[in-house]
């Protein structure tokens, strides 16, 4: 069997591994809070009664699943450069904001506004990762503790503008304070007529299937072309193994390293573009939060590929959405949250186990396919 479909299928195998054992894990913790895993596992499964319910279910599973995959993504292209940018959650926030300020200060065409709208949003992600990689590659301030304390600035500048500088309009009764509103011209047109085409009834939640999920599928392309493609997604590579060897052959590290956290930024920037495009229509105090930290999970459980990335996703996405159905079936809601970390925790460990266990098959067929080639002595 050749040895890279047999490295796959050891992957494959561990991760199987390992999500059946989160699965027994979990069922012990549901047994002790007094609830039933038969009961938990029918409430996963339990997408609605109606047609509608059904529909409004996937859309809400899909649209779950479309910033945690540009999460994961954004986190993947810094482990690309073994740096572990933990500052995606404060990068999107900074970057959600600005775009829905500047979307709301304008009208024109959608086919203009939309993608000043996401160029403002990247921009904003990637200059605000750009202040880590500059206080690591000029003072050597390691990545995760910078972009730890940046989260925090991030977050709190957030709600200050939020409520200062960028506050729209609203009634005095309203909690909830957002940015202006943006025009009807920069809302990002649904995909609902995916529902009818397959003979269902289209969602009826506010924004349906939201339709960032085209942008995302482009994005994850994009992303694995330039770091599976190109020359530069080698040297980011081949910095991140080995910086003085990349050096010797001619790759600046450092400038790999703010390349790579710009990257990672600039990704991060259009985390929140899919709610505010598809349904808030602004920035609001009540915006979703953790996707970022989210994020790093994601990128763990997809191995830092798209295509495993975009799994990781709807997996996480698939039980993010079974938290009511759960209630429902009185089984404590945190008991997703355990299932996540569980997976994420065993699946690492199944990944260090089979990668061992296929260096050595390798090896033992690299010392027989030696020992074939080895010519015998012939003695008098």
């Amino acid at each position: 069997m050749p040895a890279g479909l047999n490295r796959a299928l050891l992957t494959v195998a561990g991760a199987v591994v390992a999500i059946l054992l989160a699965i027994a894990i979990c069922s012990v913790a549901i047994i002790i809070a007094g609830g039933s895993p038969l009961d938990a596992l029918a409430a996963f499964f339990d997408f609605g009664t109606s047609e509608r319910a059904q529909s409004n279910s996937i859309a809400t599973f899909l649209n779950r699943a479309v910033p945690l995959f540009i999460a994961g993504l954004a986190v993947a292209v810094g482990f690309r450069m073994n740096l572990f940018n933990i500052g995606v959650e404060g990068q999107y926030r900074i970057a959600a904001i600005c775009a829905a300020y500047v979307g709301s200060t304008f009208t024109a065409p959608s086919w203009i506004q939309i993608p000043v709208i996401i160029v403002v949003a990247a921009l904003a992600g990637g200059l605000y990762a750009l202040i880590p990689a500059v206080m690591k590659v000029t003072r050597g301030v390691n990545e995760v503790i910078a972009t730890i304390m940046l989260n925090y600035i991030a977050i709190n500048l957030s709600s200050y503008l939020v409520r200062g500088l960028f506050a729209g309009e609203r009634a005095k009764t309203d909690v909830n304070v957002t940015t202006p509103p943006l025009p009807d011209s920069a809302m990002f047109p649904n995909l609902n007529a995916v529902f009818e085409w397959f003979g269902l009834l289209p969602p009826t939640r506010e924004g349906g299937l939201w339709g960032f999920l085209l942008v995302a599928v482009v994005l994850g392309l994009g992303v694995w072309l330039v770091l599976e493609r190109t020359r530069f997604g080698f040297n980011v590579k081949a910095s991140g193994l080995n910086a003085p060897a990349a050096l010797a052959s001619g790759v600046n590290p450092k400038t790999m390293v703010i390349a790579a956290m710009v990257m990672s930024g600039a990704i991060a920037g259009l985390i929140g573009l899919p709610e505010i495009l598809g349904s808030s229509g602004a920035y609001n105090s009540n915006f979703t939060a953790g996707l970022g930290f989210l994020g790093i999970a994601v990128a763990l459980l997809g191995r830092n590929k798209p295509v495993g990335i975009a799994i990781a996703a709807l997996l996480f996405a698939f039980l993010d959405r079974a938290q009511g159905a759960l209630q429902f079936a009185d089984v404590p809601a945190s008991v997703v949250t355990i299932i996540q970390g569980a997976i994420v925790l065993l699946v690492v460990m199944a990944n260090e186990v089979t990668k061992r266990i296929a260096l050595r098959l390798e090896e033992r067929r690299a010392a027989q396919q030696l020992g074939r080639n080895t010519p015998v002595e012939v003695t008098a």
